[in-house]
Formats: C-alpha cells, sequence, structure tokens
C-alpha cells in the first residue's frame, strides 16, 4: 500500500493493526514473549522499538538510496542495515542505563537482542522491497512499530491479570502464553480486509 494511494489514517491501519509485525507477519516474537509479563517493561521495550524502528527505517533508506545503489552495493543492503541497527540499539541501550537504570535492569538481555529482533530488520528490508521513499519507510517503520508496542503491552496486561487467575497446571506459564497470543492473533486479523 502506498501512502498516495490511501492517505496517512489508513496508512497507520494497515501497518499497525493488517500487517502488525507479531500477528501478521510473526516477526518479533521472541520479545514479544519474553517481555510482557510486566506491563512497565513491556511499554519500555515497546518504546525503545518504536525508536529502533523509525530511526533504522529513516537511516537505512537514506544508506540504501544515497550510499549502496550510487556504489553498486545494493546486495549488501542486509548487512548494512544489521550495522545501522545494531548501532541505535547500542545508543540506546547506553541511554537507557544512564537516565533509567531500573528499566534497564528490567529488561535485562532482552534490551541487546533488540539487535536481533527481526521486526527492526524486516521492517528495513520491507521497505526497500515494497519500493517506499523516505517518507513512506519512516512511517512504516514508525507505525509497524507502534503497532509492536501496541501488541506487547496488550499481552502483558493480559498475563498480569492471569497471575491471579486459577489456570489448570498443565496450561500455567509458557503454554497459556501462547494460547493467548493465538487468541489476538485471530483478533488482529479482523483488521485485514480494512485497507485494500
Amino acid at each position: 500500500m502506498r501512502l498516495s494511494e490511501i492517505g496517512i489514517f489508513l496508512f497507520f491501519i494497515n501497518a499497525a493493526f493488517s500487517n502488525n509485525f507479531i500477528f501478521s507477519r510473526f516477526l518479533g516474537c521472541c520479545p514479544f514473549l519474553g517481555v510482557s509479563n510486566k506491563i512497565e517493561t513491556a511499554t519500555g521495550m515497546g518504546v525503545a522499538v518504536v525508536f529502533v524502528m523509525t530511526l533504522a527505517s529513516l537511516i537505512c533508506y537514506l544508506v540504501y538510496e544515497y550510499l549502496l545503489v550510487p556504489l553498486g552495493l545494493s546486495y549488501l543492503n542486509t548487512i548494512a542495515f544489521i550495522l545501522v541497527i545494531a548501532s541505535l540499539v547500542q545508543m540506546i541501550e547506553m541511554f537507557i542505563k544512564k537516565s533509567l537504570p531500573s528499566l534497564y535492569t528490567a529488561l535485562g538481555i532482552y534490551l541487546p537482542l533488540i539487535t536481533t529482533n527481526c521486526a527492526v530488520l524486516g521492517v528495513t528490508l520491507l521497505n526497500q522491497r515494497s519500493g517506499y521513499g523516505l517518507l513512506e519507510s519512516t512511517l512504516n517503520g514508525m507505525f509497524g512499530a507502534i503497532g509492536f508496542l501496541m501488541a506487547i503491552v496488550l499481552m502483558a496486561g493480559v498475563r498480569e491479570r492471569l497471575e491471579s487467575s486459577d489456570i489448570p497446571k498443565a496450561f500455567r506459564g509458557f503454554p497459556i502464553s501462547l494460547i493467548i497470543a493465538g487468541f489476538m492473533s485471530v483478533a488482529f486479523m479482523g483488521f485485514t480486509g480494512l485497507v485494500k
């Protein structure tokens, strides 16, 4: 979907709901399941992912269009995108460690794992494959990351409620999380036909 064809609101709906990275494309499931125990940590991770995906989409577009293509090195796009993402994550990690040490401790190993979060790399490659321009790439990264944030915070809210629920022993922990993720995925499928 091109921004000029559907407008910014439907572009947002398409990126955040219809093509949600977790529920539609199945990208970023590791942090989704690993950090969604508490709303605070899920929100922190989601905001960090929004920042990284937005900046990665912007910078990777510029690197691809103004560095790789003119030099005839467009086949190195995946490696270049990974380097950009790793640099952004390092900057965010240093910022969070300095300014929000409790969030840094709560996120633990999942913060550096944003580097290998396939949703972040996926959005940059999808932007390039879709032929998006600078604005569309940046907005697709930001809106897709907002969809990731919504998904992870919703999951954390449900998982917090489940802590006080009487769940059969066989379903406690990870199994019930997968079942909930499946139900949430079905709910997000309701947005699929909204944007054509």
